[in-house]
Order: C-alpha cells, then sequence, then structure tokens
C-alpha cells in the first residue's frame, strides 16, 4: 500500500513539471480538430433508439467527422428547453453539478448582434479545472452560442496554454417532438490529449465523458423544473386564496347594498298618509322624552333646594344654641 502511494506521489511530481496550461501564454496550436458545425445533427432515431429514450436512458450512435467517426449521445429531459440551456449555460457552477469539474468560471462573455449570414449571439470563454486521482488538468474554452440554431459549439481558446492538446464540442437542444414541455438533448465532443496524460483519463473523456454530460444535465434541469413547478402551485394556491377572500368581501358589500336598496324601495312603497303618522309618532315620541327629561331635572334641582334650606336651618339652630350656653357660662362667672 505504501509502495502504491509512492508511486503516485511520484506520478503527481512528474505531472506537476510536465502540465503546460498558462492563462498569459497562447497554446502550441490554433486547432488540430475539425470544429461542429451548429445546427441539426440530422440524426435518424428508429424504434430501438426511441425506446431507449423512452425509458429515460441515453442513446448512443456515431456522427461522421471527415475521415472518421465522433460519439454523439442523445436524452430525453422532463424539463423544458429554456431550463434546460440554463443548466448548460451555467458555466460559473459546473463545480456543483459536472462530475469531475473541480472549477470552472467564466473569464470573459461576448454578446454578438446576429445577422442573416452568421446567427452567432454570444461568445463565453470559461476556465475549467478537471481532476482525477493524483492529476487535476486545467484547460480554457471558447463556447459559440447559436439560440436561432438551438445550437452551442466550442473549440478551445488558443490564446491560452491548456493542458489538453486540443477539444470541441457540441450542444444541440430542442423541444421534445410529442411535448413541448420536455426536452430532446443532442451531445457530441472530442478530446485529443497529450502523450504524457494517463490513459485511463483519455479512456474516461473519450467515452464516460460523452453519457456523464447528458446525466448531469438531465438531472439537475428535472430538478430545477420540478422546484419551479412547486413555486407555482404554492403561487397558485396563495392567488386563489386572496381572491377566494376578496370575493367573500365583495359578496357582502353587495348583500348589503341591496339590502339597503330594497329597504329604500320598502320605504318609497308605503303611502304617504302613513309615512305622515310614522312622522309624527316619531315627533311625539322625541317630545315626550324631552318632557320626561325636564321633569326628572325640575325634581332633582327641587330636591337640592329642600336639603340645603334644612341644613341652613339646623345651622341656624346650631348657632343659637352656642351663643346661649355662651351667655349663661358668662353669667354665672359673674
Amino acid at each position: 500500500m505504501n509502495l502504491l502511494l509512492f508511486f503516485h506521489l511520484l506520478i503527481a511530481l512528474h505531472l506537476q513539471h510536465v502540465q503546460a496550461s498558462s492563462f498569459t501564454e497562447p497554446h502550441d496550436h490554433q486547432g488540430i480538430v475539425s470544429p461542429f458545425t451548429p445546427g441539426d445533427p440530422k440524426i435518424a432515431l428508429d424504434q430501438k433508439a426511441l425506446g431507449i429514450l423512452a425509458s429515460g436512458k441515453p442513446y448512443q450512435t456515431q456522427i461522421q467527422s471527415g475521415t472518421g467517426g465522433r460519439g454523439l449521445v442523445v436524452q430525453d429531459v422532463d424539463a423544458p428547453t429554456d431550463i434546460v440551456w440554463g443548466r448548460i449555460l451555467d458555466y460559473d457552477n459546473y463545480a456543483k453539478m459536472v462530475p469531475k469539474t473541480v472549477e470552472s468560471k467564466n473569464y470573459k462573455v461576448q454578446n454578438v448582434k446576429p445577422t442573416k449570414k452568421d446567427s452567432l449571439s454570444q461568445i463565453i470563454y470559461t476556465r475549467m479545472k478537471v481532476g482525477f486521482p493524483v492529476l487535476k488538468l486545467e484547460f480554457f474554452v471558447k463556447h459559440l452560442y447559436y439560440p436561432e440554431l438551438n445550437s452551442l459549439t466550442w473549440t478551445l481558446d488558443y490564446s491560452k496554454k491548456s493542458d489538453f492538446n486540443d477539444s470541441c464540442g457540441f450542444w444541440f437542444v430542442i423541444p421534445h417532438p410529442e411535448d413541448d414541455q420536455r426536452t430532446r438533448l443532442f451531445y457530441s465532443v472530442e478530446v485529443c490529449m497529450f502523450d504524457w496524460v494517463p490513459k485511463f483519463v483519455v479512456d474516461f473523456m473519450s467515452t464516460k465523458a460523452l453519457t456523464d454530460a447528458t446525466a448531469w444535465v438531465k438531472k439537475y434541469s428535472e430538478m430545477e423544473y420540478q422546484k419551479q413547478r412547486e413555486i407555482s402551485i404554492q403561487q397558485q394556491k396563495t392567488l386563489s386564496s386572496a381572491v377566494s377572500k376578496a370575493n367573500n368581501g365583495s359578496s357582502r358589500q353587495v348583500n348589503t347594498k341591496k339590502e339597503g336598496f330594497f329597504a329604500k324601495l320598502k320605504f318609497w312603497g308605503k303611502s304617504k298618509a302613513a309615512a305622515e303618522k310614522e312622522r309624527k309618532l316619531a315627533q311625539e315620541k322625541e317630545m315626550k322624552k324631552m318632557l320626561e327629561e325636564a321633569a326628572r331635572r325640575h325634581a332633582e334641582e327641587e330636591a337640592r333646594k329642600k336639603i340645603f334650606v334644612s341644613w341652613t336651618r339646623i345651622g341656624m339652630v346650631s348657632a343659637i344654641f352656642v351663643f346661649s350656653i355662651y351667655n349663661v357660662h358668662l353669667k354665672i362667672s359673674s
């Protein structure tokens, strides 16, 4: 075990000296693999292929490229195309989604005005780093985005030195032919590695990376779509509740208005004699109430006067009694 660990450390030290990635130095060439052409790859899908896709699995095939062929993967995704594109173009978060990717960051995004001859809309430059045991490879990618052609292609950014000798790739994203809320995804890539890169890395980049690429897009697109649907359902429930409350309030207002309206109709429906009689009764009732209130106040005033007179008399008698006692006292003293 210690010998194996020592062997890995030797490889890592060796590769650190061999790796040549540089943000400031240009690549050794301007491209040795033919870049993809944007647009429909025109892949015919037979019943077998459609059966594989219907089961949720990716379908692998070959496309012609020069004198050879390139691997291509087709994958159906249970999410609309805008959500799928959102995952593919989210390069700053690739390290959270894409297997083996340890770093990913855009260093330049250039918007382009499409023309009739060239529908290119955006150029995205991204620095990426993939990690393997005892080895990390850094490379710089130039993505070309063609929304009108449902396509994105890429090559290396040859103004910078990458740990890949060369690479190019292709995405083609269209609505599913049977459901526009789903997506049919096409992906292909070609990678040319330097001789010093271990064979297991070359094998991964040329084979397993194909199916891994569509698998992560499917996974995170469907997760995002489900999340958005749940939010939408919750918003609809909230809106329905608010509308229901508003309708109930409106109904109560309408009923109140109806009651007032019918009360007015009831009033105006009475004869003038009856209305006049009710008016007189109301006046008499009000007058009676006023008289009763006046009588009550008069009675209270009379009671207060009697109490005042009584206390006044008591006070006078008390004073006379005190003075009498005082006179008697003076006579006795004399």
